[in-house]
């Protein structure tokens, strides 16, 4: 514990110095904003004029004007501009129902007052404003995601809370840099020590609600120095119902926005409802899904792109069959046991990267591994051919793996599949892996293969597991493309 707060410390000290330099705050938070209004507002008008005047529709640019007002006001009633959106990226499948939604809304007063264009032309108009759209929001994601690695455009946090969940959180932040905040401070609730490193600024009593009244004052001026954007309550048995509503009062009299932390971690933000009974504030988190039209689209998807993939790579295998069967003596395809969802085991199919009987001799170099977890791994294994190197850098090996996705056997996206030897040694959150079908590539692929410890690999894959969908099955894919050319990690 100590060893990961350190550096839990260190990941978060490294954001936070810099940060104090930028210009900052909520202003610099809110400039990708303003930037997706504009590119919002500018790409629609431009795209939709030019439509109407390529298919000869009158008064082309009242209509588009039109269209890009409503587009922009549907954007911001449902809250499609503000900064925490940008948090999971910039989803394509929200960016497809608004614009169905706004086709639908043009439909609907063509069809009532005769404003408007005919249902056919604002098809033509809007279906490449779809496309600018989708590909700038990407831009702006992208950009903003490189503005918070160099540690810029961070909103500046005080936690409060017991210094086991100061710690936690402090963690959890400085684990990754998709999110756009930096621990300042902490106000610790009790006696505990913090391990992250974090400054605690003030320690608040153990006691009931009557406390809150000497938390407010003493918070907000912590905050007020640390120049704290807003601030983080860890929920607990010491900072929970009347004494965290009144602490809300004085940090608001303050101007400084305040946030909840639940406990919940790992959870998509589309499958949280926030709901009330009996003035008690409730979370309802939905199950991952299993069943429904979302696994029915997924598993057409794997079974057409495999079956198209297998159709068109078809000269591809052939070359890559040859160098194999040339480079060293032994079959071309290598067949391994793995083990799919349900913990029932498959054949998985490869192109042959080692020398044969390379299994028998990984016992002797079991002490070589260079992997922290279940899996082993060597960035110079003996046994692996000179074709086969060049064929696991850019992960041609995993071809044959087409047909595992084609019988059934495997997904075109996630979690890698395991060896039973590796199944034999998973603890429970490790098996909640098998709870889906093993894909051909998934986060793993597309994060950094096997530089990643274990530790890693394993969030990676819980995430994917219980917060997975057609849309973000999707970019994986198209994230993919890019891994493999860079062939980082894989070896």
């Amino acid at each position: 514990m100590q060893q990961f707060t350190n550096a839990a410390s260190r990941r978060a000290a490294s954001r936070a110095q810099p940060r104090a330099a930028s210009q900052g705050g909520l202003r610099a938070g809110w400039w990708h904003v303003r930037a997706a209004v504009c590119t919002d507002s500018l790409g629609v008008a431009l795209t939709a004029t030019a439509a109407f005047v390529a298919i000869g529709e009158a008064h082309p640019a009242r209509k588009a004007l039109v269209i890009t007002v409503l587009w922009v006001l549907m954007g911001l009633a449902a809250g499609r501009y503000t900064p925490w959106t940008w948090d999971e990226g910039a989803a394509v499948g929200t960016l497809v129902r608004d614009w169905l939604v706004l086709l639908g809304v043009l439909a609907a007063l063509h069809a009532l007052s005769g404003l408007g264009s005919a249902p056919a032309a604002a098809l033509v108009a809007l279906g490449p404003s779809l496309v600018v759209t989708a590909v700038c929001r990407k831009a702006i994601h992208r950009r903003l995601m490189a503005v918070r690695r160099r540690a810029r455009a961070l909103l500046r946090v005080v936690v409060i809370g017991e210094a086991a969940s100061v710690d936690a959180i402090v963690g959890q932040l400085a684990e990754r840099t998709d999110h756009g905040y930096v621990v300042v401070g902490a106000c610790v609730v009790g006696d505990g020590e913090v391990l992250s490193g974090v400054p605690v600024r003030h320690r608040l009593p153990v006691g009931t609600s009557s406390d809150a009244a000497e938390d407010a004052p003493s918070v907000g001026e912590v905050a007020e120095v640390l120049r704290a954007d807003l601030v983080f309550v860890a929920a607990g048995r010491h900072m929970s119902g009347d004494r965290l509503r009144r602490l809300s009062w004085a940090l608001h009299d303050r101007g400084l926005p305040l946030m909840v932390l639940p406990g919940v971690v790992e959870v998509a933000r589309r499958r949280v409802r926030l709901t009330s009974a009996a003035g008690l504030t409730l979370l309802h988190i939905s199950a991952p899904t299993r069943r429904g039209l979302p696994v029915v689209l997924k598993a057409a998807t794997d079974q057409a792109g495999a079956l198209l993939l297998l159709v068109v790579l078809a000269p591809l295998f052939l070359v890559l069959g040859l160098a194999v069967r040339m480079s060293s003596p032994g079959p071309v395809i290598y067949r391994q046991t793995r083990v799919g969802r349900g913990n029932i085991p498959f054949p998985m199919w490869k192109f042959r990267t080692m020398v044969v009987d390379a299994d028998r001799m990984k016992d002797d170099l079991v002490p070589a591994n260079e992997h922290d977890g279940h899996m082993f791994k060597m960035r110079r294994d003996p046994r692996v051919t000179r074709v086969g190197r060049f064929l696991r850098r850019y992960s041609l090996d995993e071809l044959p793996q087409l047909a595992n996705v084609l019988l059934g056997h495997m997904s075109l996206v996630g979690p890698r599949p395991p060896l039973p030897e590796e199944v034999a040694r998973y603890d429970q959150a490790e098996m909640r892996r098998l709870s889906v079908k093993p894909g051909l590539t998934g986060l793993w692929q597309v994060s950094g293969r096997s530089d990643l410890s274990w530790h890693e690999t394993v969030s990676l894959d819980l995430r994917y597991v219980d917060n997975w969908s057609w849309a973000w099955d999707l970019t994986v894919m198209g994230r993919t493309v890019r891994a493999v050319l860079d062939g980082r990690g894989a070896y």
